[in-house]
């Protein structure tokens, strides 16, 4: 079934790699100081990559909305209302130990519909809210004059630190947990080859 059109798999493969380059330079410039000797990546190199990263993935993110505007793919972001909160459980449940007795997925991929209710309000989250907030509060810090001084009392910079740093942070995590369900398709490496090829690879049960 062809789920991931080329824009979808160039988007993804470029956000993936900014997001790492993002990563390694954005802790090595949090734990390293401009004459230690101790790094990962030299402070200055860090600096220039993780800005030259924020561009890249910016103008990627851009593309991204702008297509799930003007094609189908953005109806998969969607979340319907209706038994929204028993289907969430019954994801919960199935990723907590149905899988592990073997039991069949409640909520197989579709063309209408590619990710299951905890996928869906998860991305959407991530999309949406994190990364956006993540790209404002990286130009307020890339051009902190345009941010507002205080804020109850606190430096503008503090706080668009910390905003910056805790979105990068659950955006990490949100991609190490996206790493491994990706390992949950029909073979560990199945999902990961439609990202490549375009096409998704039914669970053996759900093959008409």
């Amino acid at each position: 079934m062809y789920l991931y059109p080329r824009w979808i798999r160039a988007w993804h493969m470029i956000n993936a790699l900014m997001f790492l380059i993002l990563i390694a330079t954005g802790l090595s410039m949090q734990y390293t100081d401009k004459n230690s000797t101790f790094y990962m990546v030299g402070f200055a190199m860090s600096v220039r990559w993780h800005n030259f990263a924020a561009i890249v993935l910016t103008i990627n993110y851009i593309a991204f909305v702008t297509g799930n505007l003007i094609s189908k793919n953005g109806g998969h972001y969607k979340i319907k209302k209706e038994n929204f909160v028993q289907d969430l459980i019954s994801q919960a449940k199935f990723y907590g130990f149905g899988m592990f007795k073997g039991e069949k997925h409640p909520f197989p991929v579709t063309e209408k519909s590619k990710f299951n209710p905890l996928q869906k309000i998860t991305y959407v989250f991530a999309m949406y809210v994190a990364f956006p907030f993540l790209i404002i509060s990286g130009i307020g810090l890339f051009f902190p004059e345009i941010t507002i001084d205080r804020f109850f009392g606190v430096s503008r910079l503090i706080l668009t630190d910390v905003l910056h740093i805790t979105m990068g942070f659950f955006l990490s995590i949100f991609m190490i947990i996206h790493i491994y369900t990706c390992t949950l398709g029909r073979t560990p490496f199945s999902l990961f080859k439609g990202m490549i090829t375009g096409y998704h690879e039914h669970d053996e049960e759900h093959v008409d």
